[in-house]
């Protein structure tokens, strides 16, 4: 396999994300409701599998630790965290229950699921979403490529525009980033 120059990675990066100005009301939209979710005291779930698994970890420490000011930690869970749960799930009921069988045990109706995927068409993210609509707990989806199937599931979509992997999670990345800064603004100025 030929190395891609670093220079025609950062371009292909800096494409995505200005591709994201196109969708920044529903940017700004989703960071409302995701933090204005997690600040009224419901609590923000997330998931998602491979490097998109490590987004939505990512995603529930920053807002359970901290991502920049030293603040209260907020309630959020990580749904691909949890391997023994996952293991269990996976066994008796099928992959595609990881995350969704979680959901419908500790989510409660105004909750948040932020999901993490690449492709948009994971079984186990489809299930999830399946299981939020079932709790009454609204939906993110921050995708990429065309949105898979998921793109039709969610509440809000968010999708960066890339059939590339590595730009699609550097751009949620900067999404979930957005989502911990508007947070710790909101506490901070409240």
């Amino acid at each position: 396999m030929k190395r891609i120059p670093f220079r025609a990675q950062l371009d292909e990066t800096l494409t995505v994300l200005h591709a994201l100005e196109a969708q920044a009301d529903a940017i700004e939209r989703m960071i409302d409701l995701v933090g204005g979710a997690v600040l009224s005291g419901h609590t923000l779930f997330t998931c998602g599998n491979g490097g998109s698994a490590t987004d939505a970890l990512h995603l529930a420490e920053e807002l359970t630790g901290r991502y920049r000011a030293d603040r209260r930690p907020l309630p959020a869970i990580c749904l691909n965290a949890d391997s023994v749960a996952m293991t269990c799930i996976a066994n008796d009921f099928g992959y595609d229950k990881v995350f969704a069988r979680q959901l419908i045990a500790l989510a409660r109706p105004d909750d948040v699921l932020v999901c993490f995927s690449t492709s948009g068409d994971s079984p186990n993210i489809l299930t999830a979403l399946h299981a939020a609509r079932e709790c009454k707990v609204t939906s993110v989806a921050l995708l990429g490529k065309d949105g898979g199937v998921a793109r039709t599931l969610a509440d809000c979509i968010i999708i960066a525009p890339s059939h590339n992997s590595a730009r699609i999670q550097e751009a949620h990345t900067l999404l979930l980033h957005a989502i911990c800064e508007d947070i710790e603004n909101r506490m901070m100025h409240a």
